[in-house]
């Protein structure tokens, strides 16, 4: 399965539009992951735990989007949007969101 931002795949044409494709992924923050992440930032460095949960969430999201478009019957996806977002009360959790177009390709 090709995943690309791009609208088109070089040199292989869509040749048929299947429908917009999505993956929403929504993680809780850990208050010990807080915690650490507050200390790192303090002293400086990378928040290594924020990073492998962000990493994670994005994983699952292109694996929704992946599996909705093979059950299309997909060979790409195109024009993959990525988004970031923190929500819930004093943003407590993450959303990632991943969407694009299925498409068959020539």
């Amino acid at each position: 399965m090709i995943l690309t931002t791009t609208s088109q795949v070089e040199g292989r044409p869509a040749t048929h539009y299947l429908g917009i494709v999505t993956g929403e992924v929504i993680v809780g923050a850990n208050i010990f992951k807080d915690l650490f992440a507050g200390i790192r930032d303090i002293v400086g460095g990378r928040a290594g735990a924020y990073e492998s949960t962000l990493r994670s969430a994005r994983e699952t999201a292109f694996a929704e989007v992946k599996s909705e478009a093979a059950a299309l019957g997909a060979d790409a996806v195109i024009g993959i949007d990525i988004d970031y977002e923190v929500i819930g009360k004093e943003g407590s959790m993450l959303m990632v969101t991943i969407s694009g177009t299925a498409v068959r390709l020539g």
